[in-house]
């Protein structure tokens, strides 16, 4: 279970910077560099997403599984937005974790 969450942390990581890294760090880049730099990053993401998700599926339900990937993909997104991209802080990221707090608590209820 542990496993599971460790590598979908791991492959959040990597497919956040595949997705939004490219926009600073890659900004002055003719556009299919950023692409293929993306879809490098991505290959590693897949590396950690698929384990995560077979290991994942002998302890959760295939809704559960979203969730978790869910609710890991808000975690890392605020912490890139904050300290990478330095988006301010503002109410929304505290109502949008209220929303995935309750698709948890619905998800996993019995």
């Amino acid at each position: 279970m542990f496993k599971t969450i460790g590598l979908l942390l791991l492959s959040n990581i990597f497919m956040t910077y595949a997705w939004y890294g490219h926009l600073k760090t890659l900004a002055g880049k003719p556009l299919w560099i950023a692409i293929a730099v993306s879809w490098g990053v991505a290959l590693m993401e897949y590396c950690f997403q698929v384990p995560a998700n077979r290991i994942g599926f002998n302890y959760f339900t295939l809704p559960q599984l979203k969730i978790i990937q869910e609710v890991i993909t808000m975690v890392v997104f605020c912490v890139f937005a904050l300290f990478f991209m330095k988006v301010p802080l503002n109410k929304n990221f505290f109502y949008a974790s209220l929303c995935l707090v309750g698709a948890v608590y619905f998800i996993f209820r019995k």
